[in-house]
C-alpha cells in the first residue's frame, strides 16, 4: 500500500526558502556586504570615469559602452575642456601616484593661522649642574657642546670644604672613642663577674657607650646632610678613612639619585668611572644631554652653589604660539574638544614642512597688555638630525631647536563627511571653478563649486560634479587650466561652444 504524502504549496516553499536566506544573510552580512559595496562602487566609477578601457576600445574601433551617458565629457574627450599631457609634462607640474588620487570622503577641520615660535619648557629643557662643596677643580671630562648620557662623568673636584672634613673627621674619631670603649666594657664584664670591680664602673662605661652611640648617630645624618650617601658613610665606618675627591655626574632629567655625586679616598680613572658610573634604569628620557655652557676648567676653584656647567634636554620642546585676542574663545574650543593642531615650517626655497597631529599643552591664564595677545603652547617631541663622533666625543643636533620660527594651524570648527582636496587641486577662472579629473591618458575639466579655501585645501560641495572614488589632480590645476586656455585659443575649436 502506497502512503501519499501530502503535497506542499510551492508559495509556502518560496516562503520559507526566502526567510531563510534572509536570516542567513542577517547573520553573515559582515562578511559579504563589505565586498558587494565595494564591487558596486568601483562599478559605478567606472560607470562614470569610462576608464581606461574605453580608451583601448576607442583605438580598436570598438563602441564605447559608457557613450550612451552624459558626464560632460567623461565617455568621450570634448576638446574644449579636456586635457592631454606628456610625460614630460605630468613631471614638470609635479604630478606623480601619489598627487594623482581618488577623492574620498573625509572630516575637516576649518583653522585659523597663528605665528610661533619654538621655545624650551620651563624647568625641564635646562639643568643647572653646581658643586655642593668647595674645593678645586682636578678635571673635566666633557667639552662644550658634546652630547653626554645620563650617568657619565663630567668632573672631579679635590675637597677643601672645611667644614666637610672636620664632619668626617669627628665621625672617625667618634668610631675610635667608640672603639676603646667597647674593650673596656668587655673587659669589665669578665672582671665583674669574678667581684673583683664593683658593677657600677660597668654601668658607667656602658653609659659612655651609649653616649657615643648618640653622638654617632648625629654625625651621621650630618654627613647625609653634606651629600655623603649611606653607602659613602658606611665606607668611612668601615675603612676609618677620610673622602677628600668629589666626582659629580650627568644628572638624569627624570628623577635625581644619590649617584650624582660620589665623595672617593683617591683618584679615580676615567676609563674605571665608565664602568662604575650610576645607571638610571627608572628614567623616562631617552635623548641625550647636551653641554651647552661649561664654567669652569681644571685648576679652578670652586665655592659651595657655584655652577659648574648647563645641560640641555630638547628631546621634548615647546611651541609658543602668539593668538589674537579675538581668536581666544575659538582657541580654548580647540583646547577644550581635544584637537590636534599643525605646525607649518616655512623653508626657502622649497615646499612648506607641516607637522601634523600636535597636542596643546595649555593656555596662559592672561592676555599680554602690549601686543594683545594670547599665549598658547604646543608640546614638539624633538628627533637628532644628526649624531656624529669626533675625537672621541659625541656631538648631536636636534632636529628643532628654540628661536625657530613656525606657524600653527588650529582648528576651530568641524565639517564631517566632506570632499577635500589640496588648495593646489583647483583652478580658478572669473566666477568659474575648476578640478581636473583623470580620464584615461586625458585630464577633463570638471566644474565644482567650493564651500571653503583657506591657505592649503579647499572643501568642494558634494552636489554631484565629484564623487568620492573619482581620480583628480591633486596639484597643477593651474597650470593645466593655462594649457587648455592656450590650446583654445589657437584657433577656433568645434567642439566648444566659446573660447575663453
Amino acid at each position: 500500500m502506497k502512503i501519499r504524502m501530502p503535497k506542499i504549496p510551492m508559495k509556502w516553499v518560496w516562503l520559507v526558502a526566502t526567510l531563510i536566506v534572509v536570516i542567513v544573510g542577517g547573520f553573515t552580512w559582515q562578511d559579504w556586504f563589505p565586498a558587494t559595496k565595494a564591487w558596486v562602487d568601483r562599478t559605478a566609477v567606472s560607470f562614470r570615469s569610462g576608464g581606461g578601457e574605453s580608451h583601448e576600445g576607442e583605438a580598436a574601433g570598438e563602441a564605447d559602452p559608457h557613450a550612451g551617458h552624459d558626464h560632460a565629457a567623461h565617455a568621450g574627450h570634448d576638446e574644449a575642456t579636456s586635457l592631454e599631457l606628456s610625460k614630460q609634462a605630468i613631471r614638470n607640474i609635479g604630478l606623480s601616484d601619489e598627487t594623482i588620487r581618488p577623492i574620498k570622503l573625509e572630516t575637516f577641520r576649518r583653522s585659523i593661522t597663528v605665528p610661533a615660535v619654538v621655545v624650551e619648557r620651563p624647568g625641564r629643557s635646562r639643568v643647572q649642574v653646581a658643586t655642593p662643596m668647595t674645593g678645586v677643580v682636578t678635571h673635566v671630562h666633557a667639552v662644550q657642546g658634546e652630547a653626554v648620557e645620563p650617568g657619565s662623568l663630567l668632573f672631579q673636584i679635590r675637597l677643601t670644604h672645611e667644614d666637610l672634613v672636620n664632619a668626617q673627621t669627628d665621625f672617625v674619631r667618634t668610631l675610635g672613642e667608640l672603639d676603646v670603649e667597647n674593650r673596656e666594657i668587655a673587659r669589665l664584664e669578665q672582671v665583674t663577674r669574678s667581684g673583683a670591680v664593683a658593677g657600677k664602673v660597668l654601668l658607667e662605661r656602658q653609659y659612655s657607650r651609649d653616649k657615643l652611640n648618640a653622638n654617632l648617630g648625629a654625625q651621621r645624618e650630618a654627613l647625609r646632610l653634606h651629600g655623603l650617601s649611606d653607602d659613602q658613610v658606611n665606607q668611612i665606618e668601615r675603612e676609618r678613612r677620610l673622602l677628600r675627591e668629589l666626582q659629580i655626574f650627568t644628572p638624569s632629567v627624570d628623577s635625581h639619585g644619590e649617584a650624582e655625586l660620589r665623595l672617593t679616598q683617591h683618584v679615580v680613572q676615567a676609563s674605571f668611572v665608565q664602568e662604575d658610573k650610576p645607571q638610571h634604569t627608572d628614567s623616562e628620557h631617552t635623548g641625550p644631554l647636551i653641554l651647552q655652557d661649561l664654567a669652569v676648567h681644571k685648576g679652578q676653584s670652586v665655592n659651595a652653589g657655584e655652577t659648574l656647567c648647563i645641560l640641555t634636554d630638547y628631546d621634548e620642546l615647546f611651541i609658543e604660539g602668539l593668538a589674537f585676542e579675538q581668536d581666544i574663545r575659538q582657541l580654548r574650543g580647540a583646547s577644550q574638544n581635544g584637537w590636534t593642531v599643525d605646525a607649518i615650517i616655512e623653508q626657502p626655497g622649497s615646499e612648506s614642512r607641516v607637522i601634523e597631529g600636535l597636542e596643546i599643552a595649555y593656555l596662559a591664564n592672561q592676555v599680554d597688555a602690549t601686543s594683545r595677545t594670547l599665549n598658547f603652547y604646543v608640546r614638539l617631541p624633538n628627533e637628532v638630525a644628526k649624531d656624529r663622533r669626533s675625537d672621541g666625543n659625541r656631538y648631536v643636533e636636534w632636529r628643532y631647536i628654540p628661536g625657530q620660527r613656525m606657524q600653527l594651524r588650529v582648528p576651530v570648527e568641524e565639517m564631517p563627511e566632506q570632499i577635500v582636496v589640496p588648495v593646489e587641486a583647483v583652478a580658478s577662472e572669473g566666477a568659474e571653478t575648476f578640478v581636473f579629473q583623470q580620464n584615461g591618458s586625458h585630464f577633463d575639466r570638471v566644474p565644482v563649486h567650493v564651500k571653503y579655501r583657506d591657505q592649503y585645501s579647499a572643501v568642494i560641495d558634494n552636489d554631484g560634479s565629484l564623487f568620492p572614488g573619482d581620480v583628480i589632480a591633486m596639484r597643477g590645476a593651474h597650470q593645466m587650466q593655462m594649457a587648455l586656455k592656450n590650446k583654445s585659443g589657437g584657433g577656433v575649436d568645434p567642439h566648444a561652444g566659446h573660447n575663453h
